[in-house]
């Protein structure tokens, strides 16, 4: 019996470890085939690496969401080796910890924090999802379907105290998703917001809170 997406193609940004990499890895048991969007590292390797072992149909696609030039690469990639694609997840994102290490226990206010950390938090969570949506939409025009699933937080997690610049950039990617809605509606694109129902143990956590965050008994693991 044939797996149920098999012909599916599927871009998932952030994949190479986390929230991204489980999506990766429940698309490919259905016969997917999935693009692990990230950086260049080693991790990414070894990801894809394992689920090709694996025989699975998975590959490496390097990605910086903040570099307009690195979309359009990684664009024209999926144009040249899949000629389509059916669902762009924008997951690839970076925590409190890179402008407050300690925000779990100390949390600091807005007017604290580096220009540089909040632009950083924003350009990735937010602009990020701008520029591959955008990379990536005119595809999904052309072929008249597909779905765009943004990643983002709950009301709680996105307005609480020191919780900037985070929780305004998810706010604005679900603004944005909002629009996105409207707008693709016609295209026979469907835009969806995934929240994934607490914190994760993922590497949105600090190193150094990692320890404190594992001892709560909510904690989600990705998969």
């Amino acid at each position: 019996m044939p797996n149920k997406l098999t012909g599916f193609k599927a871009v998932i940004t952030g994949g190479s470890d986390g929230l991204g990499l489980a999506m990766a890895q429940a698309l490919l048991a259905e016969g997917a085939t999935v693009a692990l969007a990230a950086r260049p590292s080693a991790k990414l390797v070894k990801a894809v690496s394992t689920l090709q072992q694996e025989g699975m149909d998975a590959h490496a696609l390097p990605l910086d969401v903040r570099s307009e030039q690195s979309v359009t690469e990684a664009v024209a990639w999926v144009k040249e080796q899949w000629g389509q694609v059916d669902l762009l997840v924008n997951n690839a994102g970076i925590g409190m910890g890179r402008v407050n290490p300690k925000f779990s226990t100390e949390p600091q206010p807005f007017f604290t924090a580096s220009a540089a950390g909040f632009r950083d938090v924003v350009e990735t969570n937010f602009t990020g999802y701008f520029l591959v949506a955008k990379g990536f939409v005119p595809m999904m025009i052309e072929q008249g379907k597909g779905r765009i699933v943004n990643v983002s937080t709950s009301l709680q997690t996105m307005t609480r105290k020191g919780m900037s610049p985070y929780g305004p950039a998810r706010a604005g990617a679900e603004a944005l998703s909002q629009i996105m809605t409207a707008e693709l509606k016609e295209h026979g694109i469907s835009v969806n917001l995934l929240l994934p129902g607490g914190a994760a143990d993922t590497g949105l956590i600090p190193e150094e809170l990692r320890e404190e965050f594992r001892k709560r008994p909510n904690l989600l693991q990705p998969d």
